[in-house]
């Protein structure tokens, strides 16, 4: 009756206790704050969007083909479920961690046979029954859920980064594949009407009335047309190739047909600078490794403190494993033991510092990540700001070439000039329509960048699950 009083006491003392946690208690480092942006002239407002709250923001291109590229990609990409295999692994490590709050239940059967010099071999049997539960004194328990929780959130955060960086890689080479589909259109219409000058100008010259000089520069300029569309070609089958891989699929099992279109250049919604950088996965997932590499240095500290425990088994015991249903002699134990490390080497010491310098690091390379994401969004709206500049005197360009183009061709069916001025007019007019495309697929790649710099439309708990539950105290 003594033991169970005692053991009642400790028990209630621990408990009253279990409120007292080791350690720290988290506060999330201050880092660089912005209310404005160097480059906000790359903002283009525009009304509320459908994809701006679904997250799909690649459906701000419009091209159906593109969305179910993405979407593919989304449900099919290796990365992906290497991401998601990880934020599994993640779920189960916190199940893990929140499994040392409940008691540990064991059971064990024996049967020994046994003998020395002066008698006869003996047999021995048991069977028991035990509990032993570690009461959470000093909180490591609780700070190892606490960095566990932090971890899975750092986790479904990592998850959304992976899933956004697909979904750009994906946006990103349909692009470029489309651009080389109108690459293609241009040469191939240039080329006709390089075949139609080259014509011209052999005619011209058995004519007598051009050297043949122009001939030659005719029939140079033609071929070099040619091997310009087998260079397109390669690079078209490359960026096919890397969608393929992207959405999970073996390159000789995916095709996409040509379209010598580019998607219409999309604006992207305004958004604070604060809202932009705080639903950023990759800011969210650094964040939570500096609360888990925190609660770590709690757990560290619990490693100086005694530990209490509380112990008890029962069971019986037989000559023979029969004789543990037919006379057993029963027994049992109850008690508490608490136990204290003396000495171990500076393993505890050395065991904090490397938590505090953790915590140091990961705190450092979340200020930087916020860094760098102003930078990443700063960059997209300066490229996107110029590159609207640039596509305005693009289209200049063009219209230019295009004018003395035929001014040129003019002059030379009169006689007045040679091919050589006409062939330095048409690759002028044939540059600066290539340019025009190279400038709207930058223009439409500056896009899906921005979006990407602020992290899509992701925010901040929509793969946590119930990672951001606090767990119950037993």
């Amino acid at each position: 009756m003594k033991s169970l009083s005692l053991s009642t006491a400790v028990l209630l003392a621990a408990t009253v206790s279990a409120g007292c946690t080791m350690g720290p208690d988290y506060v999330k480092p201050a880092t660089v704050s912005v209310q404005q942006l160097k480059y906000d002239e790359g903002w283009q407002p525009m009304p509320a969007q459908g994809w701006a709250d679904s997250g799909e923001w690649w459906l701000a291109f419009g091209d159906d083909q593109l969305t179910a590229l993405v979407q593919e990609a989304n449900g099919n990409n290796q990365t992906l479920a290497q991401a998601e295999a990880r934020y599994r692994a993640a779920l189960a490590q916190r199940r893990l961690s929140r499994a040392d709050y409940s008691p540990t239940l064991s059971a064990a059967v024996d049967a020994a046979r046994s003998s020395n010099n002066d008698s006869a071999i003996g047999e021995s049997s048991s069977a028991r029954l035990g509990i032993s539960w570690e009461l959470d004194l000093w909180g490591r328990v609780r700070r190892q859920v606490e960095a566990s929780t932090a971890q899975l959130e750092a986790s479904a955060a990592d998850l959304a980064a992976a899933r956004l960086s697909i979904q750009l890689a994906v946006v990103n080479s349909y692009i470029n594949l489309r651009a080389l589909d109108v690459q293609h259109r241009i040469l191939t219409q240039t080329l006709k009407s390089f075949a139609r000058s080259s014509e011209l100008t052999r005619n011209q010259y058995d004519a007598g009335i051009v050297s043949r000089a122009d001939v030659i520069q005719a029939e140079t300029q033609l071929q070099s047309l040619r091997s310009d569309l087998y260079d397109l070609e390669n690079q078209r089958a490359i960026e096919e190739n890397t969608i393929a891989a992207l959405q999970g699929k073996p390159p000789v099992a995916f095709e996409l047909p040509r379209v010598e279109a580019l998607p219409a250049v999309p604006a992207i919604p305004a958004q604070l600078p604060a809202e932009l950088i705080a639903r950023r996965p990759d800011v969210v997932a650094a964040e939570r490794n500096v609360a888990a590499a925190n609660a770590q240095i709690g757990v560290a500290i619990t490693a100086w403190l005694p530990t209490l425990s509380l112990d008890a088994s029962g069971g019986v015991n037989g000559e023979s494993f029969s004789d543990l249903w037919n006379a057993p002699v029963r027994f049992w134990t109850l008690g508490p033991s608490l136990a204290l490390t003396i000495f171990d080497g500076g393993r505890r010491s050395a065991a904090e510092d490397a938590a505090v310098a953790s915590y140091d690091e990961q705190a450092a390379a979340y200020r930087q990540t916020v860094l760098d994401s102003l930078t990443d969004v700063e960059n997209a709206l300066a490229t996107t700001s110029i590159l609207r500049e640039q596509a305005v005197q693009q289209a200049k360009l063009v219209e230019l070439a295009e004018e003395n183009e035929r001014v040129i061709t003019n002059r030379y069916q009169s006689g007045l000039i040679s091919y050589l001025e006409v062939a330095v007019a048409q690759n002028t007019t044939l540059n600066a329509r290539r340019g025009q495309v190279s400038v709207t697929a930058s223009q439409l790649a500056a896009a899906a960048e921005l979006a990407a710099s602020i992290g899509g439309s992701w925010q901040v708990g929509d793969d946590v699950g119930d990672a951001a539950e606090r767990p119950e105290q037993p």
